[in-house]
């Protein structure tokens, strides 16, 4: 065990935690008019944590604080990968957040749930995840309610229900597996766990397990996800389905490695993956509402995301796989909100007819993403897709990779739908007239093209950087 005590090396997380309290104070001091400040103090911020995590890329991976935080590729892909996707969010929601009574809040509430997803990710110790999974949960409730309507309302109580209760069990099964192994040490509990009864460990794993699918957005900790992606604003919708999930992919991957093989974790999550994708797939067709549809979106996507998980000790490309996952997935849902937030009164897919008329680079971005979350060539989450497919073919669970195939062409028909309706010609009773409304500046919309163009180039460039590992 090391007892390294290496403040320096938690530059990244500090500059996240010190923001959030410097910006929670200045907002209360600042004028209504001045709030602007803390968006700027914030971005830097996300963008100086994001700097200090790619300094540690090239680091040799050890743990410091006697064994409880990693400095590894895992945590430095957390590390990166979530302070750029809420550095999008604050970007996106704009004239979502300037000018609100809550705006320097907002921005404290942003700041300290990310914080929450690094520490999930980069923890090595069953306590440190707790204090983690409180830290980004609690951040939630309030963002979700910040729109202070009556569904938002409903959304946040239900969040929070559902969060209090998979908070609880994550608990439980902390406590369990604690108590088992005498310690909460990844790096020792490995061992102890598997002398320890095979009942209790199986126990304390699905309660962990299942604990951690509520930040996931994966089944059974699914409910919230829909709700809180029609009801919230659309940047705080965009944070909701895209940075919990980081911290808690990477949380579940570190587990199933120090998991006995005596309880056959693996194939938990395999069906986990598969009742995830199948679940949010077959909701997505039913639904009208845009964010609604890309709220049951994301529970199927995190069933792609489970598929390395389920051959991690199998599979020796299975870590790999799963942080390009993520970060091409987090750039394609961010794309495809940011164009959501230049429409924000088009709300059902119908309020979508005449926007590729007017609107053809944004339109082009939202086909590109669409295209890319089914996994079409050459987009982002193709590349993504087909590393995954391979590490499950490779870890011995080919019926995993025939069941996300299935799911995969079930897909294309609700994401057909998500961009169909643009190219119809405009109805006057019901296409509102937000063309010229001021949620729809050029700023949002240049964010949305160029996530778009990124989303294009990305998978090109991954798959070189793959192909050139290869050589």
């Amino acid at each position: 065990m090391s007892l390294n005590m290496g403040y320096a090396a938690l530059l990244p997380e500090i500059a996240l935690l010190a923001a959030a309290v410097l910006v929670l104070l200045g907002g209360s001091f600042l004028p209504r008019n001045r709030q602007v400040l803390t968006r700027w103090f914030s971005v830097a911020a996300l963008v100086v944590s994001a700097a200090a995590g790619m300094a540690g890329v090239a680091g040799v991976p050890e743990s410091i604080f006697s064994g409880t935080y990693a400095l590894d590729t895992s945590t430095a892909v957390v590390r990166i990968v979530a302070p750029l996707a809420t550095l999008v969010v604050v970007l996106i929601g704009r004239h979502e957040f300037i000018g609100s009574v809550r705006e320097s809040e907002t921005y404290a509430l942003l700041l300290l749930a990310t914080l929450g997803t690094v520490v999930i990710g980069g923890t090595i110790d069953l306590l440190v995840l707790v204090a983690g999974y409180l830290l980004a949960s609690i951040p939630l409730y309030a963002l979700i309610g910040l729109s202070r309507s009556g569904p938002a309302a409903e959304a946040t109580l239900k969040t929070y229900l559902i969060g209090a209760l998979f908070g609880v069990l994550l608990m439980a099964g902390v406590t369990l597996l604690t108590g088992l192994a005498s310690t909460s040490s990844y790096e020792d509990m490995s061992e102890a766990l598997s002398t320890a009864p095979v009942v209790a460990v199986a126990g304390g794993a699905v309660a962990v397990l299942i604990g951690l699918t509520f930040k996931a957005g994966a089944v059974p900790g699914h409910f919230w996800i829909p709700d809180a992606s029609q009801a919230s604003g659309i940047a705080v919708a965009a944070f909701v389905t895209t940075v919990p999930k980081i911290g808690a992919l990477i949380a579940l991957g570190r587990l199933i490695e120090i998991m006995p093989d005596s309880v056959d974790v693996p194939l938990l999550v395999a069906i986990l993956a598969v009742v995830s994708m199948t679940v949010g797939n077959l909701a997505a067709l039913a639904q009208k509402n845009v964010r609604r549809l890309l709220g049951w979106s994301t529970v199927s996507q995190v069933g792609y995301l489970l598929m390395p998980l389920a051959v991690i000790t199998t599979s020796d490309g299975a870590s790999a796989a799963l942080l390009v996952y993520i970060g091409l997935y987090a750039l394609t849902n961010l794309a495809i909100f940011a164009v959501v937030a230049c429409f924000p009164h088009r709300e059902e897919l119908d309020d979508w007819a005449g926007v590729a008329r007017a609107h053809p680079w944004l339109t082009g971005t939202l086909i590109v993403s669409a295209l890319s979350l089914v996994g079409t060539p050459p987009t982002a989450v193709f590349i993504g897709k087909v590393a995954v497919f391979t590490v499950a073919w490779d870890g011995g669970m080919p019926w995993l990779v025939v069941a996300a195939a299935v799911n995969s062409v079930l897909s294309l028909v609700y994401y057909l739908r998500l961009f169909r309706p643009a190219f119809r010609p405009p109805a006057p009773v019901t296409a509102p007239a937000d063309d010229d409304a001021p949620e729809a500046s050029r700023g949002v919309k240049a964010t949305a093209v160029i996530l778009g163009a990124a989303v294009l180039s990305a998978g090109a460039a991954v798959a070189g950087i793959w192909l050139a590992t290869l050589a």
